[in-house]
């Protein structure tokens, strides 16, 4: 980000109102934000079954450590860690639980039986589950900058920066995280 583009970063005032003790501040970054952050985590955990759980923990960390950013221009980076270090964390907990990290992603226990679907929609469902399935399979340092772009639709740029990684990493993985999609999705989708 060039230093102009700083001074004027719609951000920046709801950045310091946090650092002052704004809740109603959290809530609009909250609100801003929650999106992507979802998309990191997801990115990170690969299913969506604690992605809620995650996301609270992150908010209650910013409102936490909202006072130790010194730089608010790297508030991207800095929430992105957030959440990614929370995904991992809780990645972390499943593995000394010995916990399977498999399964359908978005699939809960105690979700009540789908209506019946038409023909086409569980065609379309199908081949969303591939989808998501196939994603969630893509190792975590292709999963990660492929949901930040397409899912998020960040740029490289804002990718590299927020992974510590060079912008032709960024393209390299990408292009490594779509063939591996095309190869587990080909005749599927």
């Amino acid at each position: 980000m060039r230093p102009l583009e700083a001074q004027h970063d719609p951000e920046r005032p709801v950045i310091e109102a946090i650092q002052q003790g704004d809740a109603y501040a959290l809530d609009e970054l909250m609100r801003r934000h929650g999106r992507w952050v979802r998309g990191v985590i997801y990115a990170a955990l690969g299913r969506m079954d604690e992605v809620d759980d995650v996301a609270q923990r992150v908010w209650l960390q910013v409102w936490r450590e909202a006072r130790r950013l010194d730089d608010i221009s790297r508030w991207r980076p800095w929430l992105y860690r957030i959440a990614r270090n929370a995904a991992n964390d809780v990645l972390r907990e499943q593995q000394r639980r010995g916990r399977l990290l498999g399964g359908l992603v978005g699939q809960r226990l105690g979700r009540k039986p789908a209506a019946p679907a038409t023909d086409h929609q569980a065609i379309l469902d199908e081949r969303q589950q591939a989808l998501h399935a196939a994603i969630s399979a893509l190792p975590a340092i292709y999963r990660e900058p492929f949901v930040l772009k397409h899912l998020e639709d960040w740029s490289y740029a804002e990718i590299g920066e927020a992974l510590g990684l060079p912008v032709d990493t960024v393209e390299t993985r990408l292009v490594r995280a779509r063939r591996l999609l095309r190869e587990r999705l080909a005749g599927k989708v």
